[in-house]
């Protein structure tokens, strides 16, 4: 690592102040949170004004999982870190922990009111931002030495990058990979110079665990940095040397830094391996075919106040890309450094654009979404590029024309896409005048300050700029979500008076709030949404007339009497009014002893085969028998359906394979002879004008109930549930098969044996005369992941104790040498270094 260099001019470009490289990162953090917090404000953005920020899987996943983890924080939860007993009738809750909540930035939560969950998610957001500028200033002062004020503004232009303020806002798991790429690059530097094998290992660790999926952009990133690095400072091509004192060999160092990688990895495996095999287990997701964006819309996505879903968020400020552009022809600056440098700028803009290159760094699979998630990595690469360029002396008139030059192609190439906005030239125009002068003034030395103020608000202004336009953007384009209001407490408040778990559940109802109702007001429901959605829940819901979104991963609550009965929900709020059931079985029911049953294309026939009764009528006419309660099933319709022309109009949602709509209910059949009215489209647009063949049920709530009197008297006669399975006391002489009301996931076991299924249902056969049934649950690949942790921690342990043990003898041997009139030998290395 080189040392800092006081005789260069930006080492003291700061009047008589030498900052630590803490109060560099203070002020990169500073700037960043001034940034945001006036972008918001200026939107009128939640918690600045009326507009909602919780678009798409802000509001519909990271806010319920930020609340349920609030919830296990305060001994709330339904549940516990294996097992989720809130959503979708129980599934696992580590590979969530893992995807969603394991940032160490999440507990924070704990610290707010649960109704202030929206605002403990924004600060959390903020911070990591913030932090994520802090980092990368600190990376940039241990690259090499400079004004440090100037690496607090390259900083904060790394943490206000577009893909920062744009779309990882809205996804905060993102934004840990944002803090990782600068960790993982110091644990590079840490590695090519031998200094902190113990702490290295453990900054992959929390890297991975805080979230898997960026830091392995991350860690992509960082080799590239790691090599760039050593080819800068003369490493490239030395087979054998065996490096300065302390120093590993060129040779060494690929191998020091992947084990340094592995044993990081192997640290967090505890987390990783069930967050894996979760992805396994999952309901899969769209399958896209990479189609790269025209150079036109990646030249704007430059730009600032810019907004595209499918092209990469390169907004980085235009200092910093009129820094990082100058570096090319910037003669001060070792020919080596600049054309590595640029070299691996250009080298990362190419990789986006790639389809192979696409797949390596989206873990060999395009993304549902943005597929231009590694965005962040490249801005990280500019800046640094940027830093290379400042630290050696700022950059004079010819490299800042050449540069400029440079910037102006960026900006002539996007005005031929149609993302460019009439904000866009003349922040860019500004910025690009103000960053010029700041750099002029930073050069010349006696009007540093000023200089620093220039480059400071062109990034303060611009950012706040870009992140109020896609604050004001992006309700407009995507899903959103109200933050925890007046609703909010009604719906929480219906299910807190009408809980009764674990004897019966109590499901947050229709409509929903959220995709997670049951994570964010409480309760225990069918709706779920989440990466890791179950396949068998999505499959047994589906058949049994449940509806969904995003293509079968958010499971919606399903409001039927029948499916009320087979998964024990005793209450279920509709609206703002608690609608208790008659009586419902328990959790754990039994079905006669014969062969297994298998679910045919009828809801209402699945239905009735999991209840073991036969309780709707089909009528050939649509038309129900008068006093029974009228439900349509049309999945793929989207449009209105009713029982008759004067009955209210019920919503369906129905559009293949995007979305499916639930079997619907209709109301009670008052008058002889009224049919259901359906009108919409279906798949390809095609009209329809009236419900299928098996399109209508007719439920008897007599034989419905005949058939939940059956079940519970020959049911459990008491259960209890615990955070990670359930216990449950039979009748006397039970023979068949035993069922506990929740999915057959992978991971259950009972009595200590994989558990059966019974129709997507956990299932054990009962015929030996017991009266108990215990049920728990492992995530899958918890104890593998622990294996490899505890390993993991052992070599780690290893490096710290076996080094100090050496150093020990060594001290023993010396003093008995001493004592003998002995002179110790001296080390090699510190004859070298002496």
């Amino acid at each position: 690592m080189q040392s800092h260099d006081t005789r260069s001019p930006a080492f003291h470009a700061f009047p008589g102040s030498r900052a630590s490289g803490t109060r560099a990162g203070a002020a990169a953090a500073l700037l960043t949170v001034v940034a945001v917090c006036a972008g918001d404000a200026v939107a009128r953005t939640f918690p600045f004004g009326p507009r909602t920020r919780a678009v798409n899987d802000l509001g519909n996943q990271f806010v319920p999982f930020h609340a349920q983890l609030w919830d296990l924080l305060h001994g709330r939860a339904d549940g516990g870190l294996l097992l989720n007993w809130r959503s979708g009738y129980g599934t696992s809750f580590l590979p969530d922990l893992g995807t969603y909540l394991t940032s160490p930035f999440s507990v924070l939560v704990g610290l707010f009111p649960r109704d202030g969950i929206d605002l403990a998610v924004y600060v959390i957001t903020v911070l990591k931002t913030a932090v994520a500028a802090a980092a990368m200033s600190l990376l940039l002062l241990t690259l090499r030495g400079g004004a440090r004020w100037g690496a607090a503004v390259l900083g904060a232009s790394y943490a206000l990058c577009g893909w920062s303020v744009v779309e990882a806002s809205y996804n905060p798991m993102w934004l840990d990979g944002l803090i990782a790429f600068p960790l993982l690059c110091l644990v590079g530097e840490w590695v090519r110079t031998g200094r902190r094998r113990v702490l290295g290992p453990v900054v992959v660790a929390v890297a991975w665990t805080a979230n898997f999926y960026t830091a392995y952009m991350a860690t992509i990133g960082a080799a590239l940095v790691l090599l760039a690095s050593s080819l800068v400072h003369g490493g490239a091509g030395r087979g054998a040397g065996r490096g300065t004192a302390g120093t590993p060999g060129a040779a060494r160092v690929p191998a020091r830094a992947a084990a340094t990688v592995l044993l990081g990895i192997g640290l967090a495996a505890p987390v990783l391996v069930p967050v894996f095999l979760g992805s396994r287990h999952a309901h899969p997701g769209w399958t896209r075919t990479f189609t790269p964006a025209s150079w036109s819309d990646v030249a704007a996505r430059a730009l600032p106040a810019t907004y595209g879903f499918f092209t990469p968020a390169v907004f980085l400020g235009t200092g910093a890309l009129l820094l990082a552009a100058a570096l090319a022809f910037h003669r001060e600056v070792p020919a080596r450094e600049r054309w590595v440098w640029t070299g691996l700028v250009v080298g990362v803009v190419l990789s986006l654009q790639w389809g192979p290159t696409h797949l390596v760094w989206h873990v060999f699979a395009t993304p549902n979404g943005s597929p231009y998630r590694q965005t962040f990595v490249l801005a990280g690469v500019l800046v640094i590029a940027a830093w290379s360029s400042v630290s050696h002396g700022w950059p004079g008139w010819r490299p800042l024309l050449g540069g400029g030059a440079v910037l102006g192609v960026i900006a002539a190439g996007a005005a031929a896409g149609d993302l460019v906005t009439v904000w866009t030239y003349p922040l860019f125009a500004a910025g690009l005048a103000a960053a010029l002068g700041g750099v002029v003034l930073a050069r010349g030395g006696r009007y540093t300050a000023v200089g620093a103020v220039l480059l400071s608000g062109a990034l303060v202004g611009q950012a706040a700029a870009t992140v109020a336009y896609a604050d004001r953007e992006r309700p407009a384009r995507l899903d959103d979500y109200p933050a925890w209001g007046a609703a909010h407490d009604a719906r929480a408040a219906a299910v807190a008076r009408a809980d009764g778990w674990p004897r019966y559940r109590t499901d947050p109802g229709r409509p929903q709030l959220t995709g997670n109702d049951p994570l964010l007001v409480g309760g225990q429901g069918a709706a779920y949404y989440s990466s890791h959605t179950p396949a068998v829940l999505t499959r047994t819901l589906t058949a049994l007339g449940g509806g969904w979104t995003s293509n079968g991963r958010s499971v919606q609550s399903l409001d039927n009497p029948v499916t009320d009965a087979l998964f024990s929900v005793g209450a279920r709020v509709r609206g703002t009014r608690t609608v208790r059931a008659d009586a419902v079985p328990p959790l754990v029911t039994v079905r006669p002893p014969g062969p297994r049953p298998r679910y045919g294309a009828s809801p209402f026939r699945n239905q009735e085969l999991l209840l073991g009764a036969r309780v709707y009528g089909l009528p050939a006419d649509g038309v129900c028998p008068v006093g029974s309660e009228v439900f349509v099933w049309a999945p793929d319709v989207t449009g209105t359906a009713r029982l008759g022309d004067g009955g209210r109009a019920v919503e369906l949602r129905g559009s293949p394979p995007r979305r499916r709509a639930p079997l619907t209910p209709l109301g009670t059949q008052r008058v002889a002879g009224t049919a259901v009215v359906l009108e919409g489209t279906a798949g390809g647009g095609r009209r329809v004008t009236g419900p299928g063949a098996g399109g209508v049920g007719c439920l008897d709530r007599a034989a419905l109930a005949a058939a939940v009197a059956g079940l519970t008297r020959t049911g459990a006669v008491a259960v209890r549930v615990t955070a990670d399975g359930v216990r449950a006391e039979l009748p006397p002489g039970t023979r068949g098969t035993a069922v506990l009301s929740t999915p057959r996931t992978a991971g259950w076991s009972c009595d200590g044996r994989p558990a059966g299924s019974y129709l997507g249902l956990v299932a054990v056969e009962v015929d030996d005369g017991r009266t108990t049934l215990d049920c728990s649950f492992r995530p899958p690949g918890l104890r593998a992941g622990t294996g490899v942790g505890s390993m993991a921690l052992l070599i780690l342990v290893g490096l710290v104790v076996l080094p100090r043990l050496r150093h020990r003898r060594a001290g023993r041997l010396a003093a008995t040498n001493t004592s003998s009139g002995q002179h110790p030998p001296v080390a090699r290395g510190a004859v070298e270094s002496a």
